[in-house]
This record gives C-alpha cells, sequence and structure tokens, in this order.
C-alpha cells in the first residue's frame, strides 16, 4: 500500500495536471476539515516506539503521508490503511536507515531520528527535504541528541546517531535557541525511552505538538508541560498499543475561513478547535469579517462588504502562524487601504507574490516584509505554485478573481490539503481538475524584487 517505489514516480505521463479555477461564484453550505498533516506526520513517526500494534484515526489523504508511509515501510513497519484510518505494526524493524529518495522529498521525515534512535540504539537518517522555503537546519535536534549521550555525525548528507555503551538515551535538560517545532517532537519523542528526566525549555507550543504529546502519553509515556515553554519528559522502559484519533487541521481551518472571506461568502467550518485558530480569527475580526460559533466545533464566517487592510506578523505559536501567511497575502491584496505583511519565521516564503503579481495584486517586497496597497479585483491567468501555502493563496485568489485562473505546480497543493478542490466544488466553487495534454511551456517565475 505504501510501495517506496511509488514516490519516484509520481508525475503523470501524459502531461500536467493543473487546476482551473473560474473566479466570481459564490459559495455557501458547509466544510468538513480533515486531520492535521503536520500531526499526522509525526505521530506516524512516534509509531515507531511502540513495539506493539498503533491505530491511528482521522489522517488526511495526502502525498506527504503517503511518503511518509513509505518512509516507515522502507524500515520494516507494516501499514494498512482503511479510509481516514492507518494501522501501524513496528514490531519487526529491519533496519535503521531510512533511504535518501524518500527522506529527501519530505522534511518531516526526519522525524523518524528520535524514536529509532531510543528504540534501537542506532539510527542512519538522509538529510531532509520538501518546500523550498527556508534552510530550516537540523543543528538544534542533534545537539539536544547529544546532551542525552548520543554520539551524532554528519557525513555526505547523512545523520549517522548511535548510543555508545549503551542501548538507552540518558535524561537531560535542554535549552532549544528557538522554539522549533521538528526539534521539540524530535527530542519529546526520543526522550519518552531515555533513562531519567529530560526537561526541554523553550520549546515549542504548536497545538501538533500537544497532539504528539497526548498520542505517546496514550501509550504510556510521562509527559507533562506540552504546550507551554517547558516540557518534562520522565522516561519509560516501553511503550504498549493505542487507538488514538488526529486533530483537526488548524491550516486548512483558516485556508476555508480565508476562502468564505476572499469570495464574500459565508460558510461554516467543522470540526474546529477554536483556541487553534485565534490569531486567525482576530486578523479576520480586524479586517471586518465576523466569526460566528455556531457550536463548540463549528465556526460560521461573516464577511464584510468590504475588507480593510491590516498588519500581519508571523511568529512561533500562539503568534500568527507562517502557514496562513500567503493566504492572508491574497486576501489583503483585495482589502481597502495600506497592509504590511511580515515574515519572520522562513526567510524565503514571499515568492507567492510574483504570482499575485501577475494576477493584478499591488504588492512590493522589500527584506522580508510584503507592503500591499488594495487593488479592487484580480485577473485570472496562468499562475505557478511555489510552495505548499502558495499554492493555497493562489486557489483562494483564484475563487474571487476575474476570468479564469489556471494553477500549475499541484504537487506542492497535493502535499497539504485532503481533496482541496473537491471540497470548494461543494461549497459552490467553480473549480476542477484537468491534465493539461499539450504541455506548454510555462515560465518558471523569478522572486519577487524589491523595486517592484
Amino acid at each position: 500500500m505504501f510501495s517506496p517505489d511509488q514516490a519516484l514516480n509520481s508525475s503523470s505521463p501524459s502531461g500536467e495536471e493543473v487546476l482551473q479555477i473560474q473566479g466570481g461564484y459564490p459559495l455557501s453550505g458547509e466544510v468538513r476539515v480533515s486531520g492535521a498533516k503536520n500531526s499526522a506526520l509525526v505521530v506516524m513517526a512516534g509509531a515507531l516506539l511502540c513495539p506493539d500494534d498503533c491505530r491511528i484515526r482521522n489522517v488526511p489523504n495526502l502525498m506527504d503521508v503517503m511518503r511518509m508511509g513509505q518512509v516507515l515501510s522502507a524500515l520494516g513497519v507494516k501499514l494498512t490503511r482503511h479510509g481516514d484510518m492507518l494501522d501501524v505494526d513496528a514490531r519487526h524493524i529491519g533496519h535503521s536507515t531510512a533511504p535518501y529518495e524518500l527522506v529527501s522529498q519530505l522534511r518531516a521525515s526526519f522525524f523518524i531520528i528520535g524514536p529509532l534512535l531510543a528504540r534501537m540504539g542506532m539510527a542512519r537518517v538522509p538529510l531532509p527535504g520538501g518546500c523550498a522555503i527556508g534552510a530550516r537546519p537540523v543543528d538544534l535536534h542533534v545537539r539536544g541528541l547529544e546532551s542525552m549521550g548520543a554520539h551524532v555525525q554528519i557525513d555526505q548528507g547523512t545523520v549517522y546517531a548511535s548510543i555508545p555503551g549503551s542501548r538507552r538515551l540518558r535524561g537531560a535538560r535542554i535549552y532549544l535557541d528557538y522554539p522549533s517545532v521538528g526539534a521539540t517532537e524530535t527530542l519529546m519523542m526520543a526522550a519518552t525511552l531515555a533513562e531519567g528526566e529530560t526537561v526541554l525549555d523553550n520549546a515549542a507550543q504548536e497545538p501538533e505538538v500537544v497532539d504528539l504529546a497526548n498520542f505517546c502519553r496514550a501509550m504510556g509515556a510521562r509527559i507533562r508541560g506540552a504546550g507551554s515553554k517547558t516540557i518534562v519528559i520522565s522516561g519509560v522502559p516501553r511503550m504498549h498499543s493505542v487507538d488514538y484519533s488526529i486533530i483537526p487541521d488548524r491550516i486548512e481551518v483558516g485556508t476555508f475561513l480565508v476562502a468564505g472571506a476572499i469570495a464574500r461568502s459565508e460558510i461554516s467550518i467543522t470540526p474546529v478547535i477554536t483556541d487553534h485558530v485565534a490569531a486567525v480569527i482576530a486578523k479576520l475580526q480586524a479586517i471586518g469579517a465576523d466569526i460566528v460559533q455556531e457550536s463548540p466545533n463549528r465556526l460560521r464566517i461573516v464577511p464584510a462588504d468590504i475588507h480593510q487592510a491590516t498588519d500581519i506578523e508571523t511568529l512561533p505559536y500562539p503568534g500568527f502562524p507562517t502557514d496562513m501567511q500567503a493566504q492572508f497575502t491574497a486576501l489583503l491584496a483585495l482589502s481597502e487601504g495600506h497592509s504590511v505583511i511580515t515574515e519572520t519565521v522562513f526567510e524565503n516564503r514571499l515568492r507567492h507574490v510574483a504570482e499575485l503579481q501577475r494576477m493584478g495584486a499591488n504588492i512590493r517586497v522589500k527584506g522580508n516584509n510584503a507592503i500591499i496597497q488594495g487593488v479592487p479585483f484580480l485577473t485570472g491567468v496562468p499562475v505557478n505554485a511555489t510552495d505548499l501555502r502558495a499554492s493555497a493563496a493562489l486557489v483562494l485568489a483564484g475563487l474571487s478573481a476575474k476570468g479564469t485562473t489556471t494553477l500549475h505546480g499541484l504537487h506542492h497543493l497535493d502535499r497539504g490539503y485532503d481533496n482541496l478542490e473537491g471540497k470548494l466544488r461543494k461549497l459552490g466553487a467553480r473549480i476542477e481538475r484537468v491534465t493539461d495534454e499539450l504541455g506548454e511551456a510555462f515560465p518558471t517565475p523569478e522572486p519577487a524584487s524589491p523595486s517592484r
């Protein structure tokens, strides 16, 4: 089911798939949100800690999930999927080396180093790949594992980790220079089977970190403080079977809230953990939209007739999420007035600006700032997705644009959104995935220049 060969043969031989979006059609109804991509990936990695069966529910149907499944399969893990339910059997891990061809396509696959090292005493994991939105080095992961007694070397693009003279890591107090989600999750998983107590200071507070901690606790781990800046893990000798459900994807929730705003349409979204999208809700309210809590896990967006400009600065959780920055760039391009978006998390995450400019947006890039002057409308043109969240932003822009928007680069979209076009179509959007049999040449956009 998760054949390692699939990832190497994912392109269509008959032509590129593109999305065609006819703008200007209102949306209505309710959309159901899938499980959180970033939780599903790390929880799948966390299942390596358990020598028994694990059942993971609410797993989204995504290219990244398939690739993580291929990474685990290559290690000897047995996976069986039924709808959104995934059964994981990691009893017999054949070896502790993850194949470069798979890890290079998925940055989250590097998370396996923590549970592999904790359970097997050694791990060999290639340096990761993924979206080209920033360097995101693994030095925090490496220094943390070394603090727990691991010997770590990086040679020719592969990280080699082992535990000298012992089969268990040792608890340690680890301060993270930056509250990295990946490093927090990697070290938390490693610490669950370590001897003694591990304290992670300046830890990431994202809901996905809490979800992983809850998953590990359900397997018998002793973790407290997840969701705060200090996480304390008391090691246990062994994990046990678990049946666990992934939280809703807060970035998908935010994307659909922006879809309602940009299409000037009332739509309802469920299931939602409202606290997880508090920063997104606050910014939508700042531009004039109304967010109605219809039930504990259901929101409705009521857009304003005219949205007003606002400023946004991306920050680690609970600040405004970098994964919503591109979607709001599209929305603010159509809001009245002057907005500034400051990207502080990733240094290369404004490449979608060039594509929005192609559609008629008035945006200038200066350093890590996008300076936006709202325009009355955008125009549908061929555009190219440059990363996962940029692809969603261009879909949203297409919903409101005059004419037809053709989105290329759908492999980015398929990495992180479970049937986005199908869900939008059920809401009334005119959006269709087609194959571009002509294979027409499409120019690769240059990053937006500060002078534009």
